[in-house]
């Protein structure tokens, strides 16, 4: 497959009708960046791709004064903050993965028209998705005097919230925490129903509304899930010489159907309520993260700012949504198992691929998962098969064997932007992280776990996705 440099690149085809994509250039540097060069096998011990249970604390990354960082770390990892009472069931994630995933194709793809809009990729859509598997976590402050929450991170979502006092008995979930309580702090404010914060809601597809004189929100996820409250601000501190003053979030009175005893959720899509948004004046329009595979016994780390204009970072194109700004995207134009490439025709990858933090498992266009299931399934001959768990059906019993030898997995996007994925990122549970969805063609979902190890920049302003390899 000839990958291709022409600045405009079309995706108007047989199989995705509906779709025009107009990649940006932002940069006229786009490197390759592979994490072992030419290495077509690694060899792993089956302990190594297992959780780890010692927490060795954060990996510091020295920021910038237009910066701010913050460690990030998985909710079911031992340097998490909210570790539940019970750890999620391997097969739960995967049904709300799949959830979250399939609501995001269905918006994506219903009632689409080809449209053409100057750098950016446009695909009619709104919000809506399942969070239960947003599964990494920061800890920031709210509030004067400050109160810590502990809040999922998710770049599939713009609206920020904490469950908050008052809260009848059986309408919050369950958390660690106390509830955060604004009228205990002295900056807390309530918008009005007719400010222009309360009106953005509704102009970018949340619900709103109105209960003495104060502005109320809804958001409702694509497994039913839902919070609902009071839409304010009040001082955010992201760090001890960070802080955001009148970040706008939602007090959550209200919440079902979500899992985990987090205190709420932080929003990292491209809307205007995102922290990316309202801290862009601040730290310019870039942020970026690391998630730490299980086997990890430090943390990641979330970095708003600066590091747009750094180095070292294999960068594509960053494709966005015409009528939903919350999420980025980026174009698959191939991959590689084992250094050889796989034979898939370029129409199979015409749709853009969603880079979001909350789905766990990567969908890909039947074709290429049939490609790419039937390469590793050669390469993997010598391990005995294991049942299928949930949708993911190319698992491995390693039962009895010291070392595996597991093929690289390399995704190539456009302008040549290469990741050569972590074997924590090949490797999910001893299955093939990776899963089929909609037809050749269709928007794709690019998940944490191949995320992981990598620094994932979302360059907005600059108009590239960035992954810098072995970073966490």
């Amino acid at each position: 497959m000839e990958l291709t440099t022409s600045p405009l690149f079309s995706m108007a085809s047989p199989l995705s009708p509906w779709l025009v994509f107009v990649l940006l250039l932002g940069s006229s540097c786009y490197s390759i960046v592979h994490a072992t060069g030419a290495e077509r096998y690694r060899v792993v011990t089956p302990s190594s791709l297992k959780p780890s249970e010692i927490c060795s604390g954060h990996n510091k990354v020295i920021p910038s004064k237009k910066s701010a960082t913050l460690p990030l770390t998985h909710r079911h990892g031992p340097c998490s903050p909210a570790i539940p009472k019970e750890k999620t069931s391997f097969e739960e994630t995967l049904r709300r993965d799949q959830l979250r995933a399939a609501y995001i194709h269905s918006k994506v793809s219903r009632n689409a028209s080809k449209e053409l809009q100057q750098s950016a990729v446009t695909v009619p859509t709104s919000f809506g998705y399942s969070v239960g598997t947003a599964e990494y976590v920061i800890t920031v402050s709210l509030g004067t005097p400050a109160v810590a929450q502990v809040m999922n991170i998710d770049t599939g979502s713009d609206v920020s919230w904490v469950q908050c006092a008052p809260c009848a008995a059986g309408s919050c979930y369950s958390q660690k925490d106390t509830l955060f309580d604004p009228t205990s702090s002295g900056t807390y404010a309530a918008f009005s129903c007719d400010s222009a914060q309360c009106a953005q809601l509704q102009l970018d597809g949340q619900s709103n509304g109105c209960l003495n004189s104060q502005c109320q929100y809804t958001v409702q996820y694509g497994d039913r899930s839902e919070t609902n409250g009071t839409y304010g601000s009040d001082t955010l501190r992201l760090t001890s010489s960070d802080a955001v003053n009148s970040f706008q979030f939602g007090c959550s009175h209200s919440a079902a159907g979500f899992i985990g005893q987090v205190d709420g959720l932080m929003g990292l899509g491209g809307g205007a309520e995102s922290l990316v948004s309202q801290t862009a004046a601040t730290y310019g329009e870039a942020f970026s993260y690391c998630l730490p595979p299980p086997s990890s016994s430090s943390t990641g780390f979330l970095t708003l700012g600066a590091a747009g204009g750094a180095s070292g970072y294999a960068r594509t194109p960053m494709a966005r949504f015409t009528n939903a700004p919350t999420f980025y995207g980026v174009l698959l134009q191939a991959i590689t198992v084992a250094g050889t490439q796989l034979s898939v025709p370029p129409s199979v990858f015409s749709g853009a691929t969603i880079v979001d933090s909350g789905t766990v498992i990567t969908e890909l266009p039947p074709t290429a998962y049939q490609a790419l299931r039937t390469a590793f399934r050669n390469e993997m001959k010598a391990y005995p098969p294991a049942a299928p768990v949930g949708k993911l059906d190319t698992c491995y019993n390693f039962d009895g064997f010291d070392q595996i030898t597991v093929p690289t997995v390399t995704l190539t996007f456009s302008r040549g932007a290469a990741m050569d994925l972590d074997v924590s990122g090949i490797l999910y549970a001893g299955c093939l992280a990776f899963t089929a969805a909609g037809q050749d063609g269709d928007t794709g979902i690019l998940g944490n776990v191949q995320q992981r190890t990598f620094e994932v920049l979302f360059d907005v302003g600059g108009g590239t996705v960035g992954f810098k390899p072995g970073a966490c």
